[in-house]
């Protein structure tokens, strides 16, 4: 099986088992599985966010979920818990299915590596 369609597979894998544990079997989209992640790795799970808070856990998430690819390094918890990165490159500017593409990428080694998905 070919690179990509391995990684379709596993996405949409992925997206069937976050849906039905977390949307009732609706299926989720791209941002809704980032802000998911951000979720994770803030660890507040039983806390109602605001709009800005809902902002930082997606970038928290994308910082996480680049962070393999040498684009961002963790740096710090502040004060109230939050996780705080540098960025050690810029992104290269990619059109939005090249986003699409390595976001969908850095979502799934994100699960592999937790062992949710193989």
């Amino acid at each position: 099986m070919a690179r990509d369609e391995k990684m379709k597979q596993r996405w949409d894998t992925l997206v069937e088992k976050i849906s039905d544990k977390f949307a009732d079997g609706d299926t989720l989209d791209l941002e809704s599985i980032i802000y998911l992640i951000g979720i994770q790795e803030r660890g507040k799970f039983n806390k109602k966010y605001k709009k800005d808070d809902k902002i930082n856990l997606m970038h928290i998430a994308i910082c996480r979920l680049l962070e393999p690819y040498g684009y961002y390094e963790f740096d710090h918890f502040d004060q109230d818990g939050w996780p705080h990165y540098t960025i050690k490159e810029e992104l290269p500017a990619l059109k939005a299915g090249e986003q699409s593409v390595l976001m969908k990428e850095a979502i799934v080694n994100y699960f592999l590596a937790s062992n949710f998905i193989d």
